[in-house]
C-alpha cells in the first residue's frame, strides 16, 4: 500500500485493508488474528474485525501530521 493510500484511510478499516497496509494477504490476516499474532490490536465488532488507522500508522512508524502525500511533494517542488 502506498503512502497516499495510507493517508487516505478512514478512522478504522476492515481486516483485509489493514493486512494490505502490512503486506499481508486476506487469508494470512485472518489466520494471524485467530492466533493473536496480527501486528496491531484488532477490534472485534460482532463477526467482523476492525483496525484503527492510528494503530496502523504507529506500527509503521508514521506520523500522519508529518507524512507528505505525492500531491503535496509535487506542489512543494514547484
Amino acid at each position: 500500500m502506498s503512502l497516499d493510500e495510507l493517508l487516505s484511510l478512514p478512522v478504522s478499516v476492515d481486516l483485509t485493508t489493514a493486512g494490505r497496509a502490512f503486506g499481508i494477504g486476506r487469508t494470512k490476516s485472518f489466520e494471524l488474528v485467530r492466533q493473536g499474532r496480527f501486528p496491531v490490536k484488532v477490534i472485534s465488532v460482532g463477526a467482523k474485525y476492525r483496525v484503527t488507522r492510528s494503530a496502523i500508522f504507529e506500527a509503521l512508524g508514521l506520523d500522519p501530521a508529518t507524512a507528505v502525500s505525492t500531491d503535496q511533494r509535487s506542489a512543494a517542488r514547484r
